[in-house]
């Protein structure tokens, strides 16, 4: 195989040799060979590490790409498996999510003065539930409480807050918004608006956006899927110190 300087594979992505160092140490992409001077030699196995490991961030973040390269080198195939199945699984869950906000505001834009609301607040929720509901932390609804996102009532008589229907309904949507990136203000005005029948542009702008996020990240995950499986071949050939010598013939094919 034909040998390759750190400049080499960092020019390709448009990247540091300083980053290509950082994944070498952090075990992303195999340890270098070293030439008689000290010299870092790299091959086309890394360089197909390499891509294999940039192709994972847009599909699953920069920690669980990392941890799906370390779990590949150490040759457990479980913990790979896991963490790419719950990926897909969080992934499936926002698609949900969405259309769910999307029926809701479909309902509010729908919904007259005098209809009756479709949202049936007569069971409520503790914090613990809607926490666990939404799979984050009492903390965080209490920060979304603070931007005035949600404004749960209070039991008369112990003073704990209560969740109704339509408090879940805005949780889920600050929930679902705050994946994409947004801001806590922004949140914030988005609820504001959908909380007011035909107020829901910045509601249907923000839905369009996330949907193409969600998008962008499943044929991402499509082209990681390849990625790993083509460089998964030169892992089986041996683990990450063995690589090099054994998989030159599958690099090459």
């Amino acid at each position: 195989m034909r040998t390759l300087r750190p400049s080499d594979l960092a020019r390709e992505h448009g990247i540091s040799t300083q980053a290509v160092r950082n994944y070498e140490r952090d075990g992303f992409i195999p340890p270098a060979e070293r030439s008689p001077s000290g010299y870092r030699v790299y091959s086309e196995v890394h360089a197909a590490a390499l891509r294999t490991y940039l192709s994972l961030i847009p599909a699953y973040g920069y920690a669980a790409g990392g941890r799906i390269m370390n779990a590949l080198h150490e040759g457990d195939l479980e913990d790979l498996l896991v963490i790419i199945d719950r990926a897909h699984g969080q992934s499936l869950r926002d698609r949900d999510t969405l259309e769910a906000v999307r029926r809701a505001a479909h309902h509010l834009t729908a919904e007259s003065d005098t209809a009756t609301d479709p949202l049936d607040d007569s069971e409520t929720r503790t914090i613990g539930e809607l926490a666990h509901h939404l799979r984050v932390t009492p903390a965080t609804l209490r920060n979304w409480e603070d931007a005035g996102i949600l404004a749960p009532a209070r039991d008369p008589g112990t003073g704990y807050r209560r969740y109704p229907a339509s408090d879940v309904r805005d949780a889920e949507l600050a929930h679902l918004l705050r994946r994409g990136g947004y801001p806590l203000d922004h949140i914030a005005t988005v609820i504001r608006q959908i909380g007011r029948v035909g107020g829901t542009d910045a509601l249907a702008a923000a839905l369009d956006d996330w949907q193409r996020r969600l998008t962008a990240q499943g044929l991402a995950m499509l082209h990681a899927a390849g990625q790993l499986g083509r460089y998964r071949e030169v892992c089986d050939r041996g683990r990450p110190g063995r690589i090099v010598a054994s998989a030159a013939s599958t690099i090459s094919r």
